[in-house]
Formats: structure tokens, sequence, C-alpha cells
């Protein structure tokens, strides 16, 4: 009777699984495609997955919007694009057994959008591209004329008289939106978005109307609120929850845009530039600033918060924050106040040319992070009515020193290449597999009351590295930190590759992600300035890190302008970094090594 059991659900599950889903998505879109229509805990030998006859587990990296999920048993595809479009066949192999499931996916036509929009205002036009791991051409912009005609849009800076008004948002991003500024009557009309192949990606209709009558500028210079709770037990621990999912949600978006290289920021870096510009924000640019952080918008201890914050952090790492403003600019004295209180930051006024103005700005951030950083900025237009910068600086010792050896890393496409690498025979360490992140785990303790926690995926491969930061959340980490608390101190053989970080990312299109676009269109810091709303020209952020035989080293500066006995641990082959205080419970620093 048990055979006979048996063999009915496999009979069940080859029918089933044999058969053809057809289905129909439109662009932009999230699609996950089950190998299995039912819930289980099924693990198999092996799962495969093909697009119209290609080996998606073997080539996941070229499909960028495409990725496997839960051990092969779902294939996710975001945001869907007409690349999309074909055959899919999930093969799962379970000893003499093969069971496969297809199904085939068509994507509808391009989207179409009608928008309204107030004549002086600013505009998204939206549009998506198939992704990809490397850079390449973004999609072009056409604005539909008489006639079936149409006129390309520049949106090269070398190129367009007009790049200022029109510009793409995520350069070499899946999203391909473009914003046009200061949108006027001859602006109505119709625009294309295509791929350089020709494939139609999105329509938008623009309907321009004349603004209504509005009052001249105005806002108050009140200072910002009182904390009144100064010794609540809970106003530390919300501003550290606040910390790691915003850092998170940084590291989600910078990994979608360095899908395979180096990363390395400071999340307490640029979490301390945006609160200090929360401090005077008012009104939408507030809430904007107030969400990107993670704030909830009645926390009016943040500011005091963020000060013990860094005092708390002070036995290890040194932060920093300064304020450049132009000479013709009159700063609230509310604000001056409270940005010494708080940040420790007398506002500065800015000198008469380029020149100083560049080499004290970075004079500044090289005595700030000790010279890790000593070169943030190029140069500092004669426009600039405001310079906000926040550096910190790390230096954290072993409590047991490495020995330095050679090596082999493995990197993400499988090739060896020679390394030095730290290397002990028997390192007292905390270590483990965290299931959450299908990881294993290291944590090194280090002097200043920190700890560098060493996350290795399962093997060199692209997919599995995916997985793990699919899964790092703010939730996840504490999890793993709780997990790692817990697990006894063992002697372990550890390699280590050498490491030395200088990582630059765009802080620009982050920002956007955030949803502080409207920085970059005129901000409200009437708490700050109240005579006019301040466009941000250009942000930056600069992270270094460095591995080496006396511990770790490491700097930031964000500037807004505005078969053994015993078990063993190699790094060896590409790893996610945490660098967490243990005495304040925040991530100071968060990275991924594809190439030490």
């Amino acid at each position: 009777m048990r055979r006979q059991a048996i063999l009915c659900l496999l009979l069940q599950l080859i029918f089933e699984l044999s058969s053809c889903t057809r289905l129909r998505v439109t662009p932009g879109s999230t699609l996950e495609l089950p190998c299995l229509s039912f819930q289980s805990d099924f693990a198999a030998e092996e799962i495969s997955w093909k697009f119209n006859g290609e080996d998606l587990s073997v080539g996941i990296q070229s499909h960028g919007s495409v990725s496997i999920k839960q051990n092969g048993l779902v294939l996710s595809i975001s945001p869907v694009t007409a690349a999309n479009e074909g055959g899919y066949e999930c093969l799962i192999k379970e000893s003499n057994m093969e069971l496969v499931r297809v199904y085939n996916i068509t994507v509808d036509a391009p989207i179409a959008y009608a928008i309204k929009v107030t004549e002086g205002t600013s505009i998204r036009l939206p549009c998506y591209l198939q992704p990809s791991t490397q850079a390449e051409a973004n999609a072009l912009w056409f604005r539909v004329t008489g006639a079936g005609g149409k006129t390309q849009l520049s949106l090269e800076e070398d190129s367009a008289e007009d790049f200022q008004r029109m510009e793409q948002l995520y350069p070499n991003d899946p999203d391909q939106t473009i914003i046009i500024r200061n949108v006027g009557m001859k602006d109505t009309g119709t625009y294309q978005c295509e791929s350089t192949a020709g494939e139609k990606l999105s329509t938008v209709d623009i309907i321009v109307v004349s603004p209504p009558t509005s009052p001249p500028f105005t806002c108050s210079t009140d200072a910002w609120e009182p904390c009144q709770d100064e010794n609540s037990r809970t106003g530390g621990p919300m501003l550290q929850e606040s910390v790691t999912e915003f850092s998170m949600k940084l590291f989600s978006y910078l990994r979608e845009i360095y899908p395979n290289t180096n990363l390395l920021f400071s999340p307490v870096s640029i979490d301390g530039a945006l609160s200090h510009l929360l401090l005077g924000a008012r009104d939408d640019t507030r809430r904007a600033i107030q969400q990107a952080l993670c704030v909830s918008h009645d926390f009016y201890c943040v500011h005091f918060q963020m000060k013990k914050l860094r005092e708390k952090l002070s036995d290890s790492l040194q932060m920093a924050s300064q304020i450049f403003y132009s000479p013709q600019m009159n700063l609230s004295e509310s604000f001056n106040n409270q940005s010494i209180e708080f940040y420790e930051a007398k506002p500065m006024k800015l000198l008469e040319t380029n020149e100083q103005n560049t080499a004290m700005i970075n004079s500044w951030v090289a005595n700030k992070t000790k010279s890790k950083i000593t070169h943030l900025v190029d140069s500092v237009s004669p426009l600039t009515q405001l310079i906000l910068l926040n550096a910190v600086s790390f230096n954290g010792q072993w409590k047991v020193k490495f020995r330095s050896r050679k090596g082999l890393f493995q990197k993400l496409d499988g090739d060896l290449v020679p390394v030095s690498l730290l290397f002990h025979s028997k390192y007292p360490l905390k270590m483990g597999y965290v299931a959450e992140l299908k990881a294993q785990v290291a944590k090194f303790a280090l002097t200043g009351k920190s700890s560098l926690y060493i996350i290795l995926p399962r093997t060199y491969k692209p997919t599995d590295l995916q997985q793990v930061e699919d899964k790092m959340t703010d939730v996840a980490v504490y999890q793993m930190i709780e997990e790692m608390e817990r697990t006894e101190v063992q002697h372990v053989e550890v390699s280590l590759p050498k490491v030395k970080l200088d990582v630059q990312p765009d802080m620009n299109i982050l920002l956007k992600k955030l949803g502080l676009s409207s920085l970059y269109e005129g901000a409200n810091l009437c708490g700050l300035y109240s005579e006019d709303r301040l466009v941000l020209d250009e942000a930056k952020h600069r992270a270094y890190f460095e591995l080496n035989e006396q511990g770790v080293e490491a700097g930031a500066a964000t500037s807004l302008s505005f078969s053994r006995s015993f078990p063993t641990f190699s790094a060896m082959r590409p790893f996610i970094l945490l660098l967490w205080s243990d005495q304040a419970n925040v991530p100071l620093f968060v990275g991924r090594v594809t190439e030490p």
C-alpha cells in the first residue's frame, strides 16, 4: 500500500510539472515562477532553469533582472521587460526521476502614461530597461512630432544645452526614468522611451497646465523641537534600529548599482550628514529626510540621541561634522547654536576662490580621517551656497595577532589570483553557520568594543553571493549578531586576505534612490536659511578600509554640497564584511570584497 501511494504522488507531479503555464505580464512588474505549485521543503539533487533553451543556472549574471531563489525552487524577474518574453523551463532531478515545469511568458505592449503637470514644476518620465551586471548603453528618449516623426532628447552633459533641465536620474540602471525641470507649455506632447535596439519601453503624454497664483516664499526659522525626555530608555534603541535599517537600505541600493565589484560605505557617516541636514529641514524636505533615515516624524530626540551615539562610539570611531557656507548667506542663529550643541560643528564661511575652498575642505577631511582620505572634492563652484561634511575614522586592533602568508583568492568568475593573506593556526574565534543567511559567519573581536563580522557565502559563485545579500535585512543582521553572541569561542585555523579598499560610490544616484530627489530641485531648509529654497548641487561619499597584521583601519567622508583536528575559516573567496560597534549596537562600515 505504501509503495502504491508513493507512485501516485510521483505520477501527479510528473503530470502537473510537465504542463505549460501561459502568463501575460506588463513591463516593469515583478514576476516569480515557482518550480512546484505547492508549498514544500522539497530537496532535490539538482534543480536547473532554462530560458529559451539557455541554462540560467550557469549564466544568471547575464540576465540582470533574473534571479534564482529558494535553492532553485523559484525564479524571480524584476522588473519585467520585453527581453524577458519567451519560454522558461524548470528541471528537477532526483535519483532516477525528472520533473519538468514550463512557463510561456508574454510581455504586453509598452506601458503608456498620461501625466498632468503644473507649469514651472518638475516631472518624471518613467521607463524600465533590461537590467545588466555591466554598464551598457542607456535607453533613448524621443519626443514625438507630427506625421509620425520623432526627435531624440539630448541627455548627455557634453551635448545638451538643456542638460540641467532634462536629466537621466539613474544612468546605467534598470530604472531609465528621466526628469524634466521647470516644465513649460512648450513641453506639452508625447514622449517615447526605447532601447538602443529600437524596442519601445514606455510612452508618456504630458499635459502642462498654468499654475495657480502662489504666495511669496515664507518660512519659519524656529529651532528644532526640544527633546522632552533626554533620560528616556527608548530613545537610544530607537535610533540604533533606525541606523541599522537605514544601513541595510543603503546596502540594498548600492549592491543594485554595483552588483559585482568591491563595495564599501560607512552608514554612520551618511546618516550623520543627513541628520545634520535634517536639523534645518522643514515641511516636505523634513518629511523626505526622516523617511530616508527610517526615523519617525515625531522622534524629536533624534539629534540628542545622535550626540549620545557619537559619544558612545568615541572609543573606536571618531565622527566629525562641518558646514561651510557662502559669506552672502545669513544662517539662522538657532541652527548655528543647535549645530554646535548636537554636532559640535560651528558653521564656517567659505573663502574667496575655488582653489582656497577645495584645499580647505580636503584638508578638513584629511585631518578628520587621520589622512586615510586626503581628497574628497575636486573643486568648489563659485555659486556654491552650502557644503555639509561628515567624516569618520576607525582604528581597531586584533586581540590576537596574525602572521603574513601568500595564498590564492578565488574571484567571482572562478579565477584564482595570488594575494597576501593573514594566517593564524589556532585563532580564538566565534564562528558558525547562520541558516537565515545561508552563510558561514565569523566574529573577530577588536579593541575599542567593536567587532568585524565576515559573512562567507557557500561558494565563490555570484548566485550564492547574491542569495546572501538578498537576505541581508536589518532584522536578519540583528538575528545574526544575537546568534553569534550565544556561540562559544573555539580555536580555528583562519585565513583572511589582506584587504585595502578605497571606494567612492555615486551618492547622487543613491540619494535619489532614497527618495531625496527634491534636494536637487529646491530644498526647504528654513531652519537653516530662511530667505529662499536651497538646491543641492552634488553629494559625495568616500570610504577607506584596510585589513592588515595590526587590525582594521577605516575612514569615510560624506559630503553634501548641497581534514583537521580543529575547524577552519578561510575567506579566500568573495565575502561581505560588517564592522559593528558592540558598544553602540550599530553598523559602522558595510562592504563587499570581490577582489582584494
